[in-house]
């Protein structure tokens, strides 16, 4: 993992955060509602002198089924709350999280099924050398 890059490093730094969330790293096949997804970070190199820098946006996507989305504004407002609480260090490689903050959020419905996602933006950067 030290060769990790800094997308995948963030990624998994999240889906740490998230797991008392129910956080997966992809739709899972056989779980109940509410849970959430872990998007691919959207990264662009933002670097600067002796630093690699990143910066883009990352998303997590929510998914419950019911009356009323609720549970699902719950599971979003947590996974904000972890968000915001995410360490510097993000564990491997060096990279660390210079800031996140939420860019983003909705839910949206169909029938029973509800669907919500919050997009944060995302900072990271790793001295070099």
């Amino acid at each position: 993992m030290v060769g990790m890059g800094g997308a995948a490093v963030l990624r998994a730094a999240v889906l740490r955060q998230l797991a008392p969330l129910r956080a997966f790293d992809a739709p899972p096949a056989r779980a109940a509602t509410p849970y959430a997804v872990v998007g691919e970070p959207v990264l662009a190199a933002i670097d600067a002198a002796g630093v690699s820098g990143r910066g883009g946006t990352i998303v997590i996507a929510g998914e419950d089924e019911g009356e009323a989305p609720e549970r699902l504004r719950r599971l979003l407002a947590g996974v904000e709350a972890a968000m915001e609480a995410m360490p510097a260090d993000l564990g491997t490689g060096g990279w660390r999280l210079a800031s996140v903050r939420l860019a983003r959020s909705r839910i949206a419905g169909q029938g029973r099924r509800w669907t919500g996602m919050s997009e944060f933006a995302v900072r990271l950067y790793r001295l070099n050398g």
